[in-house]
C-alpha cells in the first residue's frame, strides 16, 4: 500500500513537473518574440509600414539592424522616404547584383560577370543618393511655405512647438512626415534645439541649416521670430528661384556625365555583336583583363571628374 501510493505521488510530481515545464517554455517563446517585436519598432527610424503590407525577411532584417552597415542602410532608407525595410533593400540588391552578374557572363565574357555585380553594387548605392536627394530637394522647395506658415502661427500667438505640428498638418510629404517626427520627438521632451538638429542631420541643405538657426536662436534669445521668419521665407523663395535656374543651365552636363560610361558599354556591345566572341578571346589574358579593368576605372573617373567640375553649390 506505501508502494503504491509512492508511485501515485512520483508520478504525480512528473505530471507536475512536464506541465511547469511547458508551461515556462511556452512564456519563455512568448517573451522571447514579444522582445523582438519590441526591438523590431524601438530600432526602426525609417518611414512607418503601409497598411496591410506584410514585411518580408523578418528574420534577416533584425539581425541586420544589429550590425554597423545595417544601421548606417536603415540611416539612409530614412532620409530617402521610401517604404522598405533594411532586409528588404538588402535581398533586392542581392538579387539585382546577381541578375547583373548573369547577363554580363552570358551576354558578353565570363570575365564580365564580376564587374556587373560591381556595377549592380554602384547602381544600388546611387539610387538610394538620388533618392535622398530628391527627398531633399523637395523639402527646400517647401521651406518657403513652411516659413510663412511658422510666421502666420507665431504671429497669431501660438507657441512655436503648437506652429511646427500645425505645419506638420498641412504640408503634404516630405515636409509634413519629418516636421511629424518633430512634433513627436518634442511631445515625449526632447528639447527644441535636438529635434530640430536631426532633421537637419537627416535632411542637409543650407537652407535647413539657416531655418534651424532662426528658430533656434529666437527660441532661446526670445526674439522676434515673425519678422525673422517674414525675412527668411523671401530669402528662400529667390535661393529657390536660383536653384532651379542652376539645376536647368546644369542639365546637359549632367546628361554628359551619364552618357560618357554608358558609351563604353555599349562600345562593349557593339564590339562582341560585330564579332561573337571577340571579347571572350579578349579578356582570356591577363594583358586583356588589366585593359578591360583600367578602361572601366578611366571611365568611373571621367563621370566622377565631369560631376566634380559641374556641381556649383547655391
Amino acid at each position: 500500500m506505501e508502494l503504491h501510493t509512492l508511485v501515485q505521488l512520483t508520478t504525480g510530481v512528473a505530471l507536475l513537473t512536464c506541465v511547469l515545464a511547458v508551461v515556462g517554455v511556452h512564456t519563455y517563446a512568448s517573451g522571447r518574440a514579444q522582445r523582438a517585436a519590441l526591438v523590431d519598432r524601438l530600432t526602426h527610424t525609417g518611414p512607418p509600414p503601409a497598411t496591410g503590407r506584410r514585411r518580408r525577411f523578418g528574420d534577416l532584417d533584425r539581425r541586420l539592424r544589429r550590425t554597423r552597415f545595417g544601421r548606417w542602410l536603415e540611416l539612409r532608407l530614412a532620409t530617402t522616404g521610401l517604404d522598405v525595410t533594411p532586409g528588404e533593400f538588402f535581398v533586392y540588391m542581392l538579387a539585382t547584383v546577381a541578375a547583373l552578374w548573369l547577363i554580363g557572363q552570358a551576354t558578353l565574357a565570363p570575365f564580365f560577370g564580376p564587374l556587373a555585380g560591381l556595377l549592380g553594387v554602384w547602381a544600388t548605392v546611387q539610387f538610394l543618393n538620388w533618392q535622398r536627394q530628391k527627398r531633399i530637394e523637395r523639402f527646400i522647395g517647401q521651406l518657403p511655405e513652411l516659413a510663412r506658415i511658422l510666421a502666420n502661427a507665431t504671429q497669431a500667438g501660438l507657441a512655436l512647438r503648437t506652429a511646427i505640428g500645425m505645419a506638420a498638418e498641412e504640408l503634404e510629404a516630405p515636409a509634413g512626415e519629418e516636421l511629424a517626427k518633430v512634433s513627436d520627438q518634442l511631445a515625449i521632451g526632447h528639447t527644441l534645439e535636438d529635434a530640430l538638429g536631426e532633421l537637419a542631420a537627416r535632411l542637409p541643405s543650407r537652407e535647413l541649416v539657416v531655418l534651424v538657426t532662426t528658430l533656434v536662436l529666437s527660441n532661446r534669445a526670445g526674439g522676434q521670430v515673425v519678422s525673422a521668419l517674414r525675412n527668411l521665407t523671401e530669402t528662400l523663395e529667390e535661393r529657390k528661384e536660383t536653384r532651379r535656374e542652376v539645376r536647368t543651365q546644369l542639365s546637359q552636363v549632367t546628361m554628359t556625365s551619364y552618357a560618357v560610361p554608358v558609351l563604353g558599354i555599349g562600345a562593349l556591345f557593339l564590339m562582341n555583336g560585330v564579332k561573337d566572341g571577340a571579347l571572350e578571346r579578349m579578356t582570356g589574358s591577363p594583358v586583356g583583363q588589366a585593359c578591360v579593368v583600367i578602361a572601366f576605372s578611366l571611365y568611373a573617373v571621367g563621370f566622377v571628374f565631369i560631376r566634380r567640375l559641374s556641381r556649383i553649390d547655391v
